[in-house]
């Protein structure tokens, strides 16, 4: 089961032109394009939004250190 051949693709492509037909397939193109996008964007987006969340978790720790150290040395003085 390798790469089908060219006159297999040729059968392919005339099946799926039978079924949907020569105006249908543009409408098709452009779903199956914007629908990529759209993952590809939620992808992106969840990634940047992981990566605020573990900055700001970084962030609040520093400030809790920060507050901790602060606070032990005024008890000092």
């Amino acid at each position: 089961m390798g790469m089908p051949s060219g006159i297999e693709l040729l059968v392919i492509a005339g099946v799926i032109l039978l079924l949907f037909g020569g105006k249908k397939i543009p409408e098709l193109a452009k779903g199956l394009g914007s629908g990529i996008k759209n993952f590809k964007k939620a992808v992106k987006d969840d990634e940047v939004a992981d990566a605020a969340s573990d900055a700001a978790e970084k962030i609040e720790g520093e400030v809790k250190s920060a507050a901790k150290t602060a606070s032990e040395d005024s008890q000092k003085a």
